[in-house]
Order: structure tokens, then sequence, then C-alpha cells
């Protein structure tokens, strides 16, 4: 039920969000999950992903420039990091409850910030490390609400293979229902694959990036 480029756009990113989210986190419907670096591909799948189990899903971003675009593809709430406080806007958004998970590309003195606007038991999923600052630990506000910290990559799922077919079975059936429904940012032709890098660096695009060896 969907194209060859679509294809090959699926199975790094949802598997990554669906092994932090649903295989370890197991969250579940009402909670608030918060995506920061949310326009990446695996960041669009951790908001399919939550509003398919009927989480709520708040994509955080530095600028405004894509705010828009992160509604349209099912984020409940944008949170502009250049221009809002992060954890003033949690608590608004959550009745002051804070967020119960936080799935993290980029770690760097920004978790600090993230922990602040969890609530009590909530789960941080750390598997970038986009940041180039240190990664300092909120020690008391660890202590203080009882928050977990994980550490995950992809390979923790790809390397099992009873976890990999769940994955993969959870995929398969929301691909079929529309549920889950892979963003393409632009399609390049490899003879373009300069072209095709230099776009990826310019850090513009909502989803992924395709190279094909024929035009579709």
């Amino acid at each position: 039920s969907i194209s060859d480029d679509e294809a090959a756009a699926v199975w790094m990113q949802y598997l990554t969000a669906w092994g932090a989210l649903v295989d370890i986190g197991q969250l579940t419907q009402g909670q608030t999950l918060l995506i920061p670096a949310a326009s990446s591909s695996v960041g669009l799948a951790a908001i399919q992903i939550a509003n398919h189990v009927g989480a709520l899903p708040v994509a955080i971003t530095r600028t405004a420039a894509k705010k828009a675009l992160l509604l349209e593809h099912g984020a409940k709430h944008v949170i502009v990091s250049d221009s809002q406080q992060i954890t003033e806007q949690v608590q608004l958004i959550t009745g002051g409850k804070g967020a119960d998970m936080v799935f993290d590309p980029v770690a760097g003195p920004a978790l600090n910030e993230l922990a602040n606007a969890c609530g009590r038991f909530a789960q941080i999923f750390v598997y970038g490390a986009l940041s180039t600052d240190a990664t300092p630990f909120p020690l008391f506000t660890a202590l203080a609400k009882g928050l977990t910290f994980r550490g995950y990559t992809l390979f923790e799922i790809s390397q099992d293979a009873e976890r990999l077919q769940r994955g993969v079975e959870f995929i398969e059936k929301g691909l079929a229902a529309g549920h889950l429904k892979p963003v393409i940012a632009k399609t390049y032709l490899l003879d373009d694959i300069v072209a095709a890098h230099q776009y990826m660096e310019s850090n513009q695009q909502i989803g992924k990036i395709i190279v094909t060896t024929s035009k579709t």
C-alpha cells in the first residue's frame, strides 16, 4: 500500500522510535511525550506513534520556521525553544503535571530543562548526542522526581530477533491502517548525490531524503 520511495523511508526511524517508546517505555494513552528535534525523521515517527497509541506528542523545535509543519504532521503542541521556556510551556499543556516521557537525540545542557519539565517518575530516553557540549546530570531533579534516564540506540532492537519481529509487526500494522505514514522531504537521483548532501546539511528538511537510481 506504499510506494518504493516510502518503503525506503520506513525502517530506521519507526524502529528507533518504537523500541524506546513502546517496547521499553510502554507509552500509553493519555501520557505526554516530549520530542526534541521533532522535525527529524525519528521525531516525526515518534509523533505518529504517540498519536497511534493515544499519547500526547509535544514537539520541540529551535525556531518557529517548522512549527506549522510539525502541527500539520500530527504534533498536538509545538514548543519553540529559542523563544519559549520549555518547562513553563509543558506545565501549561499538562495542567501542572509535567511530561511522562522524553525522547531526546540532542543531550547537552538542555537535558536540565527537559528534566525540569518532567513529572514524577518520568522516563527520559537519550538516543543521540547532537549537542557538542557536555551533558550534565540533573541530580537533584532526578532525586526529587524519581526520574529514569535511559541510553538507547536502534541496535538494541535490530540485534534482538524477537524484539525486531515485534517492531516489524507493529509498524506493518500501523502502515496498513494509515496510522503511520513516512514523510519524504525530497527525492534526488543518485547523480545528484552532492545536492542531496547539501540539502541535508542545510537542515531545512522535514522527514527523509530519498536517493534513487531512476526517476519515479
